[in-house]
C-alpha cells in the first residue's frame, strides 16, 4: 500500500493533482481507489455517518487494476484515465441495480452501462460506485426530505447537519464536499444538481438539455432532464461534462449537439470577466453583494435586470408516468419492476417503502397522454411553457448585450424550464452559522463554452469555498481519516 504522505489531499485533489500524481508513478489508481474507499468507510459509512454512498462498485478492484496496467505500457484512454467518479443511482452501471433509492427497485439491474457511463469509461475514469440520492430525484412524495430514500436513508450536509443537503442529488453533492471521489455526477430536472451544489459548497453545472445522453437515466421529464457534473473546482466540472458530451441516437434532444467535440477546458481562463457585460438580479444577501463587487473589480460591467418566467403549469407530473414507463420497458424481462403502476402499487402494498407517502405519484397517475384531450393540454403547456421561459431569459441577454446572468437562486427554476445551462459557485459562508453559499451563472441555450470560463474566472479571483472540516470541524472531530486532531480530544489513560 503506498505511503499516504505520497498521496494528495483527497479532500481538495482534483483531476490536475490525480492525473500528475498518476503520471508521476507516485501512486497507482488501484491504490488511489484504496485510499477513496478508506475514506468512504470512514466518513460516509462510519464517524459522522454522511450516507453519500449507497453501493461501491463490485468490479472497481479489477477495473483499477486494468487501467494501471493499460497506464504501465503507455496505454492512456484519455484525460481521465485512472480518476474515480461516483455516479448517482438513478443512473445504470452494469453489474449494479439502479434503484433511484427505492426499496422497490433494490435488485433493478439493467443491460448495460447508460451512456454517459460508457463514456466516462472511455475517457479512462474508474467507477467508484454510485451515490444515495433523495428517492425518485424528489418525485414521490410532497413533503419528504431532501436526501431521503427508503432504500438507503439520510443523506447528510457535512457543512451544518442540522441543514438540508438539498436534493435531488444530494449524496452526489456530499460525497463531492467530502472528497469521497475526484468526481461526482447528478442529474437536475428542476434544481437537483444546483441547489444541492449550494447547499454543500461544491460546484454543479445543469447542462443545455440535450447537451448529454438521458439514455438509462431513470427520469422525471424528458423536457427538463440532464445529467451534470458536480466538483470542487469550475476546471474539474469541464473536464468531466466535456467528456460525457454526446449525440445519442436514442436520445433525439442530442441530435446536432453543436458542444460534440468542444474541449471545456481548455477555454478556461482567469480574465475571461474582463469587459463582458453581465445581468444581474438584486438581492441583498451580503456573500452575493461581495460576489458582486468581485465581478466589477474582474472587469465586467454589471446591468440590474429583472427575468420573468411562465405561469403555466409545470411539466413534470404530466410527463413523469410516460417517460418513467419508458425507461422500465428498456430492462431486462428479469427486472422486478417493468410499470409506473407496478412500482405504485409496491408501495402501496409496503408501507416502509412509503413513509412519506407517495403524492407525485398519484398526481402523475391521473395523466393520460393516450386521450387527445389531455394530449393536446399537455403539449400546449410544454411548448408554450418552453417558449415563454426561453423568451423571458434570451430577451433580457439580447436587449442588454448580456453575456449571462448572475443571481444567488432565483433564476435556477426558469432556466430548468428553458432547459438552458447554469452554473453554481461558491461564494464562502454565512457569518452567523457559517452555511455555505453560492452564486448562479445563467446563459442562453449551448453557452457552456462561453459561461464556463465566467464562472472560473470568478471562482479563481476569490478562492472561497473551504472543506467541511474547514467549516464544521464538530462534525468529524475524532472521525477524520488524516487523524489531525490535538492531544486533548484524546482518551486519557486509566491511571
Amino acid at each position: 500500500m503506498v505511503d499516504p504522505s505520497e498521496l494528495p489531499d483527497l479532500a481538495t485533489a482534483g483531476v490536475p493533482e490525480i492525473s500528475a500524481g498518476l503520471a508521476r508513478s507516485d501512486f497507482t489508481t488501484a491504490e488511489l481507489v484504496e485510499a477513496y474507499l478508506d475514506r468512504i468507510r470512514t466518513l460516509s459509512i462510519g464517524g459522522p455517518h454522511l450516507n453519500a454512498v449507497r453501493a461501491i462498485n463490485p468490479e472497481v478492484h479489477r477495473e483499477a487494476a486494468m487501467l494501471d496496467a493499460e497506464r504501465a505500457s503507455g496505454q492512456l484512454r484519455g484525460p481521465l484515465h485512472g480518476v474515480p467518479v461516483l455516479i448517482k443511482d438513478n443512473i445504470d452501471i452494469a453489474g449494479m441495480p439502479t434503484t433511484a433509492g427505492s426499496v422497490a427497485l433494490a435488485d433493478s439491474f439493467p443491460h448495460s452501462d447508460a451512456p454517459i457511463v460508457m463514456l466516462l469509461r472511455e475517457a479512462g475514469a474508474v467507477i467508484l460506485g454510485k451515490t444515495n440520492l433523495t428517492e425518485f430525484a424528489n418525485f414521490i412524495a410532497q413533503d419528504m426530505p431532501s436526501g431521503y430514500s427508503s432504500l438507503a436513508g439520510q443523506v447528510i450536509n457535512p457543512y451544518d447537519a442540522s441543514q438540508t443537503p438539498s436534493g435531488s442529488s444530494s449524496g452526489s453533492a456530499v460525497a463531492a464536499a467530502a472528497g469521497l471521489a475526484t468526481l461526482t455526477i447528478g442529474t437536475e430536472t428542476s434544481g437537483s444538481i444546483l441547489s444541492p451544489a449550494q447547499a454543500t459548497s461544491v460546484v454543479g453545472i445543469k447542462p443545455t438539455v440535450g447537451a448529454v445522453s438521458r439514455t438509462g437515466i431513470v427520469p422525471i421529464c424528458a423536457s427538463q432532464d440532464t445529467a451534470g457534473p458536480m466538483t470542487r473546482t469550475v476546471y474539474d466540472a469541464a473536464v468531466l461534462l466535456t467528456a460525457i458530451i454526446s449525440e445519442d441516437p436514442e436520445d433525439p434532444a442530442t441530435a446536432g449537439n453543436p458542444l460534440l467535440g468542444v474541449d471545456l477546458g481548455r477555454g478556461l481562463a482567469a480574465d475571461a470577466l474582463d469587459g463582458v457585460r453581465l445581468g444581474y438580479l438584486e438581492n441583498a444577501d451580503e456573500l452575493y453583494q461581495a460576489a458582486l463587487r468581485v465581478l466589477a473589480e474582474q472587469g465586467a460591467e454589471l446591468i440590474k435586470v429583472t427575468v420573468g418566467d411562465t405561469e403555466l403549469d409545470s411539466v413534470l407530473s404530466l410527463e413523469f408516468k410516460r417517460d418513467l414507463n419508458a425507461y422500465l420497458a428498456r430492462l431486462p424481462r428479469s427486472a422486478p419492476m417493468r410499470s409506473f403502476d407496478a412500482i405504485r402499487q409496491y408501495n402501496r402494498d409496503h408501507p416502509q417503502a412509503r413513509k412519506f407517502g407517495q403524492a407525485m405519484f398519484d398526481k402523475s397517475a391521473q395523466v393520460d397522454l393516450t386521450d387527445p384531450d389531455q394530449l393536446a393540454a399537455y403539449e400546449k403547456v410544454r411548448d408554450q411553457g418552453l417558449q415563454e421561459t426561453r423568451a423571458a431569459i434570451d430577451s433580457v441577454l439580447t436587449r442588454d448585450g448580456l453575456a449571462a446572468i448572475v443571481s444567488r437562486t432565483e433564476t435556477i427554476w426558469v432556466g430548468a424550464r428553458a432547459g438552458y445551462p447554469a452554473i453554481s459557485v461558491p461564494i464562502g459562508y454565512t457569518a452567523d452559522q457559517l452555511r455555505p453559499a453560492s452564486i448562479t451563472f445563467l446563459g442562453t441555450r449551448w453557452s457552456e463554452p462561453s459561461l464556463l470560463p465566467l464562472a472560473y474566472a470568478f471562482e479563481q479571483a476569490t478562492q472561497l469555498r473551504r472543506t467541511p472540516e474547514q467549516i464544521n470541524p464538530s462534525l468529524f472531530r475524532g472521525y477524520t481519516v488524516h487523524d489531525q486532531w490535538d492531544a486533548s480530544v484524546a482518551i486519557p489513560e486509566r491511571p
